[in-house]
């Protein structure tokens, strides 16, 4: 691989940075971020409510279906404008991570309010400590219908949500016992949620929380070593102390955070790609007592991540808004074409609020096939051959300000403007053949520049972040 510059900068380590930690960004975002040390960047990124927050509900007087949304590609709409715009990258980043690890989907409840609660409580408590994460999780009126926890009587448990909770959300297959999960499922009993008032005739309204006391099992058991009259806060508590639980949560931060892992069920029995990148993430969960925002700081400084760049393949949302990004569409007022994004992410293999089971979506290479690569090209040449798009006119304006430019200079520039991406030889010179036809004055134009960054967003490699 070759870099766009043949030189590690701030500017790429940033942007390197920001694809992980949020969307990408806009070529003014990169440049303001990068002006602080990389250190100080991190801090920011940590510490969301010291920027302002997205000014979301200009949105309903843009799309009036948002007032009362029961559907999910309503509220995919709010989603998508918020990660393009905030300035809280790493709080919506955080929160799209945790929806992959908690996969909770509108289609079985069909409660809009719900599961944009849902939400919501992920982007709230993504940087939190992990037990207060699961504490809400196991509170929240979407997951508790999901995952049955409202059948869940101290007479007649149902063991979906202890199950789930120990498998896919916490531990991992082969971290407990059978018995394990049948106690975690007595301690829940009684954990259901308020029926909220139909929606017809009435509209939209809210669900939340509820404790049945006398639905609940009291009797002593037993779970991971504990013994007594348990209850969900006790289960949880222990689950966050086993050091199962920081491997398991370890894993899923490298595999959406720095690079591509083999597929969830896999790691009872494969090893991690980086075993001593996993021991220091876990070392740190374990130190923090499970502080996620002291996790994310170690592994946004550590040397495994800085060095990890373009090793995962980009998920559909990650992809769609990073082109946002790039052309700089949406970010002063949504546009109407914004209402339909869910149908083309759902066509990349991605419905947000939607996944297709509780296990989630399979990552890396599986986001990729014909027709979900045909998909993502044709979506990203759409856009930035927009030559009228505010992001396409500022980079044809630093492009001119640098002619006349050599094909190298061009095609290292372009690459510049895409996120400092790298690619092949084969690629570059793809590009560089490409860049060397026709009048070079005419490269620099916004219509020259929205034509060769359309083949340049095209690449293989651009399906990388």
């Amino acid at each position: 691989m070759t870099t766009a510059t043949g030189t590690d900068t701030r500017l790429s380590q940033t942007a390197h940075l920001l694809r992980r930690a949020g969307m990408g960004s806009s070529r003014s975002e990169l440049e303001a971020y990068a002006e602080q040390p990389y250190a100080d960047v991190v801090e920011q990124l940590l510490h969301p409510d010291q920027s302002p927050e997205v000014p979301d509900d200009v949105l309903n007087r843009y799309f009036t279906a948002l007032v009362t949304a029961e559907t999910p590609f309503i509220w995919d709409t709010r989603w998508v404008y918020r990660m393009t715009t905030t300035a809280r990258p790493l709080q919506e980043k955080m929160a799209l991570f945790w929806h992959h690890v908690f996969a909770t989907a509108w289609f079985k409840g069909e409660h809009g309010l719900s599961i944009e609660a849902h939400i919501d409580m992920l982007r709230r408590e993504g940087l939190s400590n992990f037990r207060t994460l699961l504490l809400e999780l196991s509170k929240d009126p979407a997951m508790i219908f999901w995952l049955d926890n409202c059948e869940n009587h101290g007479s007649d448990p149902n063991e979906n949500y202890g199950r789930e909770l120990l498998e896919l959300f916490s531990m991992g297959l082969g971290s407990y016992s059978e018995a394990d999960v049948k106690n975690a499922a007595y301690a829940f009993t009684g954990w259901s949620f308020r029926q909220p008032i139909p929606l017809y005739p009435y509209g939209g309204f809210e669900s939340d929380f509820l404790y049945r006391p006398d639905d609940h099992d009291g009797r002593d058991k037993q779970f991971l070593g504990a013994s007594g009259p348990l209850n969900g806060e006790d289960i949880i508590d222990e689950i966050v102390g086993q050091e199962a639980t920081a491997r398991f949560i370890a894993r899923h931060l490298y595999n959406f955070f720095v690079a591509d892992e083999a597929q969830v069920p896999a790691w009872s029995v494969q090893e991690p790609n980086d075993p001593a990148a996993i021991d220091t993430l876990v070392q740190a969960f374990r130190d923090s007592d499970g502080d996620m925002r002291q996790v994310m700081r170690v592994l946004f400084n550590a040397d495994f991540f800085k060095a990890a760049r373009f090793q995962r393949v980009k998920c559909p949302a990650e992809f769609i808004i990073g082109v946002f990004k790039l052309t700089e569409e949406h970010h002063d007022e949504p546009k109407p074409e914004l209402a339909g994004i869910y149908f083309q992410m759902a066509a990349m293999g991605q419905k947000l609020m939607d996944p297709p089971s509780v296990e989630g979506w399979h990552t890396g290479k599986e986001w990729i096939d014909s027709g979900t690569l045909m998909e993502r090209v044709n979506f990203a040449v759409k856009h930035v051959g927009n030559a009228k798009a505010p992001g396409i006119i500022a980079i044809a304006g630093r492009l001119a300000a640098q002619a006349p430019l050599s094909t190298d200079a061009l095609v290292d520039a372009l690459l510049d403007e895409a996120g400092s991406l790298e690619v092949s030889d084969t690629t570059r010179a793809a590009l560089r053949e490409a860049a060397g036809q026709g009048d070079p004055a005419q490269h620099a134009t916004a219509d020259g520049v929205a034509k060769l960054l359309g083949l340049v967003v095209a690449t293989p490699e651009y399906q990388f972040a």
